[in-house]
């Protein structure tokens, strides 16, 4: 049995790369983690993935780091910007370091219970504004968990990406084939009782279930807005 300690934040990604993982036989840990997010609905979407793989949930608070990283409108008071990911202000959404302070909690997670590997959902489509998405990224950060635990684990291989060289259609087309629920996923980052259709996250999920020909069940508030930024008719 393959135990993996996969960060799942409750988006249409993260919860996709879990039900995937499930399927290949792996005994699950999810891992969510509270940085002070203004979405942060999004967790409550992680537990329900966990009861549905039956898999243990853990939420590690970090949400004191909130006032030092304010920087990003996802975690200060900027308004969320509107756009495609491709925008250049899609750059006001980048959270320093998010995903090492999330790795770094779920590699000591993953060394004490002497689990295999840390999974994370990061993909291709993330690369163009976030660096610590690319696979350079990945790869050093998995090195770095290797040393830093060198003498001390049993059983950590580091951490995996599965969809680090593959786009957000890639990731509903093979989300749909494990039977991922889309409706149990949230990936707006405004936070709403409704999908905005307007913010980067939302254009883009729309437009992966578009490209992979997948049927979307997201109840979106401005559908024609991202019709308009995919190109969509």
């Amino acid at each position: 049995m393959t135990n993996t300690v996969a960060i799942v934040s409750g988006g249409m990604d993260s919860v996709a790369l879990a039900h995937v993982l499930a399927h290949q036989g792996h005994s699950l840990h999810l891992l969510s983690v509270d940085y002070g997010q203004r979405h942060k609905k999004e967790i409550d979407f992680a537990s329900r993935c966990a009861q549905r793989l039956e898999a243990r949930h853990s939420i590690v608070d970090l949400s004191s780091m909130t006032r030092l990283i304010a920087t990003s409108s996802l975690t200060g008071d900027t308004t969320v910007p509107d756009g495609h990911y491709a925008e250049l202000t899609m750059k006001q959404t980048v959270v320093p370091n998010r995903n090492m302070m999330m790795l770094s909690c779920a590699v000591a997670i993953a060394v004490s219970e002497d689990a295999d590997y840390v999974a994370t959902g990061v993909h291709g489509g993330d690369h163009f504004i976030y660096p610590d998405c690319r696979p350079e990224f990945i790869a050093a950060a998995s090195a770095a968990a290797l040393i830093g635990m060198t003498g001390m684990h049993k059983n950590f291989k580091g951490i995996i990406a599965p969809f680090v060289h593959r786009d957000k259609a890639a990731i509903a087309s093979e989300g749909d084939k494990v039977g991922v629920d889309w409706t149990e996923t949230w990936s707006c980052y405004k936070g709403g009782d409704r999908h905005c259709g307007r913010c980067g996250t939302c254009v883009e999920r729309a437009e992966a279930f578009h490209l992979a020909g997948v049927i979307d069940p997201t109840d979106y508030e401005d559908t024609e807005f991202w019709k308009a930024q995919c190109g969509v008719a």
